[in-house]
């Protein structure tokens, strides 16, 4: 009698495991809090980089997973003329841009998806 409970006892954490574990895997980490599915990558249509012709780095505050990096990269590629790419482990943005913009531009994007600018450097 027992051996049964202490059997079912583990099934059930077994299974608690596996159950967490394909949650991790489709829906990611989810560090921010929320167990959604990552939200749909916007999509630059321009990928050629030489139609760029300003870069910047910008160091985003609050970035943890790879649905942060996306949420930041999705709201800098919904502005027109705009190609962010999130580096996670370095806590930057390289953005291409085809027009010059403002730092103040910039934050105010990353402030509505609810991140912090830190820093923008002009690269080209």
């Amino acid at each position: 009698m027992g051996d049964t409970v202490v059997i079912i006892v583990l099934l059930g954490i077994v299974a608690l495991a596996i159950y967490g574990t394909v949650r991790r895997i489709r829906y990611g980490s989810s560090c921010c809090g929320s167990k959604t599915p990552p939200p749909k990558k916007v999509k630059v249509k321009d990928r050629n980089k030489a139609s760029y012709p300003f870069v910047y780095r910008l160091k985003v505050d609050g970035m943890h997973c790879a649905n942060c990096a996306r949420r930041v990269e999705n709201a800098l590629n919904s502005m027109e003329g705009s190609w962010g790419t999130a580096d996670v482990g370095k806590k930057e943005v390289t953005l291409l841009r085809k027009s010059e913009a403002t730092e103040q531009e910039l934050t105010a994007v990353i402030a509505e998806a609810g991140y912090t600018v830190l820093s923008v450097e002009r690269i080209q």
